[in-house]
């Protein structure tokens, strides 16, 4: 490990550093002719790692954050059947199951409180019929009670507060990676995290690539696998870069599709699928003037409602109206929710989001059992497409176990890179007597002075409209640059005062 090492204002190895000596060393290569004037498009790479150095060592604590309470939750599903197997799954499949209107009033017997939102058929043989209640003191809160009913002997087998069809524990692990259960306050940190990490990834990639020579020992391996034989701050810097380049595109995926719910990129991204009209089709509920006027429709089925002690609405019964939805071509799981007022239908809702995804939407007026409308998967909009699957691949539902698996590694690979560039930093510290430092030191001020001017003029204009589209990132970018400034003219005046004095 180098003891004696210290960081150059562009980031490159010193000539000071036995483990590093400076490419141009090596190769007996001439370093670029510098105008007069100091501005060059090299001017980019200092520029370039001064960046990626202060938004490391200044975002990733929050990023690191995000990674580890987002390691947890990849593994909700497998903690749901383990905490939640009560609730969740049967004691023994027992053959046919009882009618959906007899789970119900088991339900409600249980759970009189409230009043039916949904019901979810078991998606598996051996998972439960879920009966969710809208119940006031948590519809404040956004959230239900969801009771579990034994679909084979319609025996409930519990019953929880849920947010969303997520289970208490979902729940908080959730709110834990999205705002550290501070509200909305603290959704500002997993905002900031996401605002910076395709910056981070996208910048780490140009100095990697974009130097290789220097950072990668010139060899083309090196650029993709561990360095063989490096050691110390080079090592360190192997490690980091290889470990950024294979998890990259999960990174940049991750950061993008969590923008698109954050406080004020997601607004801006809101705004973007109005103006482009990139929202689902909206499901029709308002129930037919024929099928609601009153006429038996029922096709002598038994019909549901209060007269069955279900707590449903008069009609059709929910399995006659599941029977019409299956008709209709709307297989696997489905939520059927009730209708909102006696002119509603009942809306029954694919809700398969595993590979291929099966989202077809469908409204059953709950006295003829007509089909009055439709909105099927394939007739969303690109965007509000990408937008659904995003998120779903973001909370490793798209692909099953294999997304859990990926995004786990992807976690793991983003807090051993942090880690490796805090290490990186602490390894640069200069350790002579003259010049002990507890960490290496930053890359120089004034970067951008080497840039030519039709970059500049570019360069300004694209930040300024980064910064609106990424508010956090913006906002953060100028106190950055206000605090340097502040520093910069401090540190001026001491080293004026001191040669004054001497």
């Amino acid at each position: 490990m180098s003891t004696t090492s210290d960081a150059s204002p562009d980031g490159a190895p010193t000539a000071d550093s036995p483990d590093e000596k400076p490419m141009s060393d090596q190769s007996g290569s001439t370093p670029p002719v510098t105008p007069a004037n100091g501005r060059t498009r090299s001017g980019w790479w200092p520029l370039l790692t001064r960046l990626h150095f202060y938004a490391g060592i200044l975002v990733a604590p929050f990023l690191l954050v995000a990674a580890l309470t987002g390691l947890a939750y990849t593994a909700v599903p497998q903690l749901d059947q383990l905490v939640y197997g009560q609730e969740l799954r049967v004691e023994e499949v027992g053959g046919t199951a009882k009618p959906l209107t007899e789970q119900i009033a088991a339900a409600r017997e249980a759970h009189p409180e409230g009043s039916i939102m949904s019901v979810v058929p078991p998606e598996a043989a051996d998972h439960t019929t879920k009966v969710v209640l809208s119940v006031p003191e948590l519809a404040e809160q956004d959230k239900q009670r969801t009771v579990y009913v034994d679909p084979y002997t319609a025996e409930v087998r519990g019953a929880l507060t849920t947010w969303f069809g997520s289970t208490p524990l979902a729940t908080w692990l959730d709110d834990l990676h999205r705002n550290l259960h501070l509200g909305e306050t603290g959704r500002l940190y997993s905002e900031l995290a996401a605002s910076w990490l395709w910056v981070l990834v996208l910048g780490g990639l140009l100095l990697w690539f974009g130097r290789r020579r220097a950072y990668a020992g010139g060899a083309k391996r090196n650029t993709l696998l561990p360095e063989r034989g490096a050691r110390g701050v080079r090592r360190s810097r192997s490690l980091h870069a290889i470990t950024g380049v294979w998890i990259s595109a999960g990174l940049l995926v991750l950061s993008a599709t969590g923008l698109t719910w954050s406080a004020y990129a997601g607004e801006r991204f809101t705004e973007l699928r109005t103006s482009l009209s990139a929202y689902a089709p909206e499901l029709n509920t308002t129930a037919s003037a024929e099928g609601s006027s009153g006429h038996d429709h029922s096709d002598g089925q038994e019909a549901g409602g209060d007269a069955a002690g279900s707590g449903l609405p008069e009609g059709l019964s929910v399995d006659r109206i599941l029977e019409k939805a299956r008709a209709a071509g709307l297989d696997g799981p489905v939520e059927l929710s009730v209708p909102a007022d006696e002119k509603s239908t009942w809306t029954v809702a694919q809700t398969d989001g595993l590979w291929p995804v099966r989202m077809d939407q469908a409204a059953v007026d709950p006295h003829s059992g007509e089909i009055t409308s439709r909105v099927d998967w394939a007739d969303h909009p690109v965007l509000a497409k990408l937008s659904s699957l995003g998120v779903r691949a973001h909370m490793g539902t798209l692909f099953g176990l294999a997304n859990q698996i990926v995004l786990a590694v992807i976690a793991l690979g983003l807090s051993v890179g942090i880690v490796l560039g805090y290490r990186m930093w602490w390894q640069r510290r200069p350790t002579r007597a003259d010049r002990r430092a507890l960490m290496g030191r930053a890359p120089a001020r004034g970067t951008w002075r080497h840039l030519p001017w039709p970059a500049l003029a570019v360069a300004v204009p694209l930040v300024i409209a980064v910064g609106w589209a990424f508010p956090l990132l913006g906002w953060s970018l100028l106190a950055f640059l206000v605090l340097d400034g502040v520093l910069a003219l401090i540190h001026r005046r001491r080293t004026a005062g001191g040669a004054a004095s001497s």
